[in-house]
């Protein structure tokens, strides 16, 4: 597989440099795999359409120079291939799972990638030291819609944009968010659906139209156990 051409091919230039990163981050991908199961998709070329490419795709959704978190950021996806793609964005990453974090600093260090940092800390936890400090929060393989709200709201700005990435149907998680949107204030702007090599997806953008109450997200698991 041609790497650039694969990317030119959704209109994105790929410079050699950020092809370079993409590559040293993939091997690193692999040997820390062994040891933290980070994930089951581990050829070179599924991992570049599926994990890589499908990180990148929605960037033209994100403005210049925005701040961004990664909520429940796992193996560093969507986060560092953005940061990769886009080194403008300021890009924070949080997971509940030390191991995960410990990877993706080494990551950073690897590439010697700025603007970037990961902290070992649950989204509900975070809310509390970052409130409302956010343009974006993109949320991959996390869980359902209702929930993602409750838990990015919390840390973005009024007028900050929450990019859920999707599987082809989100029909159901979006009749099932109506309720979480008039509580938390929010509305969907987008839903852009397309096809990555054979590879139905759909990027969900909601907007965040006015504060969010102190006692939202709530603790004890509770987005995810009884979303609103």
């Amino acid at each position: 597989m041609e790497k650039i051409k694969l990317f030119e091919k959704y209109n994105l230039n790929l410079t050699e440099e950020k092809l370079n990163k993409l590559n040293i981050f993939y091997s690193e991908l692999i040997f820390y795999n062994n040891s933290f199961n980070l994930t089951a998709i581990t050829e070179e070329n599924e991992v570049f359409i599926k994990h890589f490419l499908d990180s990148i795709f929605p960037e033209f959704l994100i403005e210049k120079n925005s701040s961004v978190i990664d909520i429940g950021a796992g193996a560093g996806f969507p986060s560092i291939p953005l940061k990769i793609y886009r080194p403008d964005l300021n890009v924070t990453m949080i997971d509940s799972l030390n191991k995960r974090v410990n990877f993706l600093n080494d990551v950073i260090k690897k590439l010697e990638l700025e603007n970037i940092s990961a902290f070992h800390a649950r989204a509900e936890d975070f809310a509390k030291t970052s409130r409302e400090s956010f343009d974006y929060a993109v949320v991959r393989a996390v869980a359902k819609i209702p929930t993602l709200i409750e838990y990015a709201f919390p840390l973005l700005k009024v007028g900050g944009r929450l990019l859920c990435y999707k599987g082809g149907d989100v029909e159901e998680e979006l009749k099932q968010s109506e309720n979480a949107l008039k509580i938390l204030g929010g509305v969907v702007e987008r839903v852009e659906k397309f096809n990555l090599e054979g590879n139905s997806r759909t990027i969900v953008l909601i907007k965040k139209l006015e504060h969010t109450p102190s006692k939202y997200p709530r603790s004890k698991n509770l987005p995810k156990l009884k979303p609103l």
